[in-house]
């Protein structure tokens, strides 16, 4: 039975690129090493690094005075790094899910921390959007796709600061202004690699201004200085990464990932918002098109149970809902084919005749 792997991260990653990795797991390069016994500065993986960043660099678009880095950690450290490396005196969250709550209970510890608007008492449902970004923050961060919750940016902001975003879920879905960030940070877990490496895109020209000593280890010069290689990296992600970034690139790049996305996501919430059955969780208006959240209507909330059950023996992988939201969650990443998301539609559709 096929499976259809919905799974919100780690996720699904490209049939081709996970063959390549497994090739290069008992044989990297042809030398007779597998890639994970080999050194990270030998002269065979120097090249893995460098093509690694010229293709973030050309499928987004990011200028020259940007620099790109590989470090482990996770977002989670960078809701540390962060503010290590730009909180001065004062800065300004948008709280749109669990991963933004984090990122901001860090913030506190290094100055303060504004939180411009919120939607945690709607358990957020929506992206809020009537808000004031303070002038005299030193940075304005957003997570731009909520995992949790199914919300989404889908539009690059104006900021009067630097903007900062954590983009681990759907960094190359769609087409993105990189000149209007200060910083792009996100886990490779989601669109891009296994977990394991963490992807920083950041202008050059606003590190080194706050005026607290830094770790070395947690200030990003050090690795921009290094190349990535101040010490081990995760080599094995980067390797993929690299695989994965080919695979974008071979399938018409960024926009076309935004054309299949919208394709994925527009299939299955039509099948959500004609069902008699499942209803959306999130505000239309905000819907994200990396994971789609849905939930059994008030009278067929006894058939959760049944219709995972169901779902599992068709192949469905990975769509049980968070507990925060309960029900169902589908993840619909780059790599997910529609044909996927398809035999979802038709499994739910199968399910509510049979049920409804």
């Amino acid at each position: 039975m096929k499976k259809h792997n919905f799974n919100a991260g780690p996720s699904i990653l490209p049939q081709e690129v996970i063959k390549k990795t497994a090739e290069a797991v008992l044989d990297f390069d042809g030398d007779g090493l597998s890639i994970l016994e080999i050194s990270h500065r030998a002269k065979n993986f120097q090249p893995v690094v460098d093509e690694a960043v010229a293709l973030f660099k050309e499928l987004l678009n990011i200028p020259d005075n940007y620099s790109v880095i590989f470090l482990g950690g996770g977002a989670s450290l960078q809701f540390c790094m962060v503010p290590f490396n730009f909180l001065e005196t004062k800065a300004a969250y948008l709280n749109t899910g669990v991963w933004a709550k984090k990122a901001m209970k860090e913030a506190k510890g290094f100055g303060d921390v504004v939180e411009v608007a919120s939607s945690a008492d709607a358990n957020y449902t929506f992206i809020p959007k009537d808000y004031t970004i303070p002038a005299d923050a030193d940075y304005f961060h957003i997570t731009t796709n909520n995992t949790i919750y199914g919300t989404e940016l889908l539009e690059d902001l104006e900021s009067p600061v630097p903007l900062i975003a954590d983009m681990s879920s759907d960094i190359f879905s769609r087409p993105i202004d990189v000149t209007k960030y200060g910083m792009i940070y996100g886990g490779a877990q989601k669109n891009l690699a296994p977990a394991g490496v963490t992807f920083i895109i950041v202008r050059n020209d606003l590190l080194g201004k706050v005026s607290r000593y830094i770790p070395t280890m947690l200030n990003y010069q050090t690795h921009i200085d290094n190349g990535s290689m101040f010490n081990t990296p995760p080599v094995l992600p980067i390797f993929t990464a690299l695989q994965t970034l080919r695979w974008i690139k071979a399938n018409g790049g960024v926009a076309e990932m935004e054309k299949r996305n919208i394709a994925k996501a527009e299939l299955l919430y039509n099948a959500i918002d004609n069902s008699k059955m499942f209803v959306g969780t999130a505000n239309k208006e905000d819907r994200s098109r990396m994971n789609i959240c849905f939930v059994m209507k008030d009278e067929y909330k006894h058939l959760e149970a049944d219709f995972m059950k169901f779902a599992t023996e068709k192949g469905m992988v990975g769509i049980k809902g968070h507990r925060s939201v309960g029900g169902f969650r589908a993840s619909t990443y780059n790599a997910l084919p529609i044909e996927s998301v398809q035999a979802l539609v038709d499994c739910m559709a199968e399910f509510e005749k049979q049920n409804a």
